[in-house]
């Protein structure tokens, strides 16, 4: 029986192996003394795949597992035993720090207080703020775009420019005939964002629209966009606080995670001192 025959075959009798007695696995390829199974290959072909397409994966599958165990065993044969030794260890090593770095983040995971309040914000902040430039500019901004058919424009133009708070209640009730919009022009957003959100800004003309209190329209062929710059800060100026919160809440609970590390470290070491586990012969 051709390879490709048998190769459908297994695939075709899979879903029905379920109900028959269970059997010794049947081995579909080998190289020397090691065998593939049926099984290592049941879930290999995604639902829907052709049959045509089914045996060209199963096959390449295959071949690379028989090309894989070829060159280990060629590589068994042919390496310096030093060579062989070397990678011994590396693998050796590898997997004791695999094992330790899984088992010591489990202790971690149960120790660790995640809980950063905004009084350790602010204190890292002021502590380091120096350190912490922004690398493009930052804005604070509200902006609406919308249809320059709309009825109420002139109505939402007032209430955008004075923007008190019964205006801007308004202005939320009306948003559904925005094509889009924001209001919260006390958050600093990164230029890019800007660039993302009013297209018509770019790098080369940022300056004729992003400047302290600057407040325009602009129109294209269909809408309407209404912006009211609020603040405008450089590159390189000291990041605001507002816009490092998360990123220094989390600097906080990774130190925590080192410091927690090293204590369960000394305290897994002296335990085991302790306990007669671990002694060092003078």
């Amino acid at each position: 029986m051709k390879l490709y025959q048998i190769i459908l075959l297994i695939l075709l009798t899979t879903s029905c192996e379920y109900f028959k007695t269970p059997k010794e696995p049947e081995s579909i390829a080998r190289v020397g003394g090691d065998y593939l199974f049926k099984e290592d290959i049941l879930n290999l072909v995604p639902k829907g795949t052709s049959k045509k397409d089914s045996v060209e994966i199963v096959k390449a599958y295959i071949d690379r597992w028989a090309t894989q165990k070829l060159l280990f065993k060629g590589a068994e044969l042919n390496l310096s035993k030093d060579k062989i030794a070397d990678f011994d260890d590396l693998i050796n090593q590898y997997k004791v720090d695999l094992y330790s770095k899984a088992y010591i983040e489990q202790l971690v995971i149960r120790k660790i207080d995640t809980i950063v309040s905004s009084e350790q914000i602010k204190d890292y902040y002021d502590q380091y703020k120096d350190f912490f430039k922004n690398s493009s500019e930052l804005v604070k901004l509200r902006y609406i775009n919308l249809v320059k058919e709309n009825p109420k424009f002139d109505k939402i133009q007032s209430k955008f420019s004075s923007f008190a708070t019964n205006d801007k209640k308004e202005l939320e009730q009306l948003a559904i005939q925005f094509k889009s919009y924001a209001f919260n022009d006390s958050i600093w957003v990164d230029i890019n964002q800007v660039y993302e959100k009013l297209p018509f800004i770019n790098l080369e003309n940022k300056d004729d629209y992003l400047s302290d209190g600057k407040n325009y329209k602009y129109s294209d062929s269909t809408t309407i966009w209404l912006v009211k710059v609020k603040q405008v800060l450089p590159r390189n100026s000291i990041t605001p606080l507002q816009f490092l919160k998360p990123t220094i809440k989390q600097i906080i609970i990774n130190n925590r995670k080192l410091e927690l590390i090293n204590t369960i470290e000394k305290e897994i070491t002296n335990d085991a001192i302790k306990n007669k586990k671990y002694e060092i012969y003078k």
